[in-house]
């Protein structure tokens, strides 16, 4: 009979938004595993094996020499850390829940807030483990010191903020060529090993071999990465705009497809999948 009539100041809209979305990346973030914790160590395992793997191969082959002078584990760590980063939300955005999803049902899920978590849950673990390792490498092994600290976390969300706008194209196209668009995310992400430049530095590579990797936003987010992290390396051949410019491109272009594709839904998209 008798209700009381809320209005909705937009302060109130804000704080129900990000409760929804913190929601949401916990349950993203637990996806993986129920327990958060098996979740988080399955990641810095993978890390782990990562940084040994480089430091087995730069150790029988002799290619220390080619990394910067200074911390040889910094130097693997600021590429794979980046390299991971970059990776998973390429991942995480492509495999966040699309409009036919069942999540969709409930009235305030939307699909904004599914990426947003989705990209928000990958950084959470990638941070962690970063952090993870670089305090038990500092502890247990040998005091890390980064040059420029700030400057080098930016380069780190910068490789997760272009990880996120190439995984919204790959998004908008998955709806409509969903075998297409797996393969072609599938072939980034092999490409990246080595297109990403985390084995090599720009300011030794022969220019006929620069261009083959200059195209990659997540190869100048590295280099200027080291630029910070090391004291005697100054990039010449890498640039902090243009990554950011390739992001927000691709990420405009990303939404628009995914609006478009939202616009068009049905739910045989999801039949026999």
């Amino acid at each position: 009979m008798f209700r009381t009539e809320e209005r909705n100041s937009h302060f109130r809209s804000a704080i129900g938004l990000a409760e929804l979305i913190y929601f949401s990346t916990v349950r993203s973030v637990r996806k993986t595993h129920r327990n958060a914790f098996i979740g988080l160590a399955t990641n810095l395992m993978q890390t782990i094996v990562f940084v040994a793997a480089f430091y087995l191969m730069f150790s029988v082959l002799g290619l220390r020499g080619n990394a910067i002078r200074g911390d040889f584990i910094l130097y693997l760590l600021s590429g794979i850390f980046l390299f991971l980063t970059h990776t998973k939300a390429v991942g995480a955005i492509m495999g966040s829940e699309g409009p036919t999803s069942a999540m969709m049902k409930h009235a305030p899920m939307n699909t904004a807030i599914a990426i947003m978590s989705a990209a928000l849950s990958s950084l959470y673990i990638q941070v962690l483990s970063a952090a993870f390792i670089l305090f038990m490498v500092h502890v247990v092994w040998h005091p890390v010191v980064i040059y420029k600290p700030i400057p080098t976390i930016g380069m780190f969300l910068l490789a997760w903020f272009s990880g996120v706008a190439v995984g919204m194209v790959f998004l908008a196209m998955k709806p409509w060529l969903p075998g297409v668009a797996s393969t072609l995310a599938m072939v980034y992400s092999r490409a990246n090993m080595i297109a990403s430049g985390k084995m090599f530095v720009a300011n030794t590579m022969p220019g006929y071999i620069l261009a083959f990797f200059d195209w990659n936003p997540l190869f100048h987010c590295i280099d200027q990465a080291r630029g910070f992290a090391f004291i005697n390396y100054n990039p010449h051949f890498s640039s902090i705009s243009y990554p950011l410019t390739i992001a927000v491109v691709l990420l405009m272009v990303g939404l628009m497809g995914e609006f478009y594709a939202r616009k068009n839904a049905s739910l045989s998209w999801t039949a026999g999948r």
